[in-house]
């Protein structure tokens, strides 16, 4: 995927707490923003060695945790916010959530319809990827360019690891409805050129 590679930018400060269970799961979305937003932070988050307030917090900045019982997100500019994301299972992040629950505000955003994360089943109707809920902050704090180019790389990276799976009809299925067609019409037709086979020896 290096050749559709780019980096995402904005003024918003984002940090990603990893649990170390999900530090080691290839289907982690923390290492993909990690790899597409340079600025962007992830601590390893063990309960018996906990991460502190003081390592992640960033001056000047308001620090939002993304809680569905939180309060409506309040009017701010992204050069005000720092976003602190929860990446782990649901079990996972809710054990979280009751640690730094405390370190700013609970923000709830309208996250709604259907997650794109297909490398996952997402058991219920609007529960989203680590990278889905920092997309959902992007919109609200309205990074629009930022937005767009994150979604790309992350949709990229669920239909290439569909078809790395061997799950070519569905990667197919999931290419219907994903920007990437539209965004990067020549890497795909690349990646779907048949491979020439090399002449056997003799």
């Amino acid at each position: 995927m290096c050749g559709a590679r780019i980096e995402v930018r904005c003024a918003l400060a984002v940090d990603v707490l990893v649990h170390h269970r999900e530090w080691f799961r290839p289907s982690s979305t923390s290492t993909l923003i990690a790899r597409v937003m340079p600025e962007a932070r992830a601590h390893l988050w063990r309960r018996e060695r906990h991460v502190t307030v003081e390592q992640v917090r960033q001056p000047g900045r308001e620090v939002w945790l993304l809680h569905p019982h939180g309060e409506p997100a309040p009017e701010r500019s992204p050069e005000e916010v720092q976003v602190i994301l929860l990446d782990g299972s649901w079990p996972e992040s809710s054990g979280m959530v009751q640690e730094v629950g405390r370190w700013g505000r609970l923000v709830s955003l309208p996250m709604q319809g259907e997650s794109r994360y297909w490398l996952r089943a997402q058991q219920d109707q609007g529960r989203f990827s680590t990278v889905e809920a920092l997309l959902f902050v992007l919109r609200q704090l309205g990074l629009n360019d930022a937005h767009a180019a994150l979604q790309v790389q992350f949709e990229l990276q669920v239909y290439a690891s569909l078809r790395a799976r061997g799950k070519k009809q569905l990667a197919e299925e999931f290419l219907v409805t994903s920007p990437i067609a539209a965004a990067l019409p020549e890497f795909l037709a690349r990646l779907n050129e048949p491979r020439s086979r090399a002449p056997a020896g003799g």
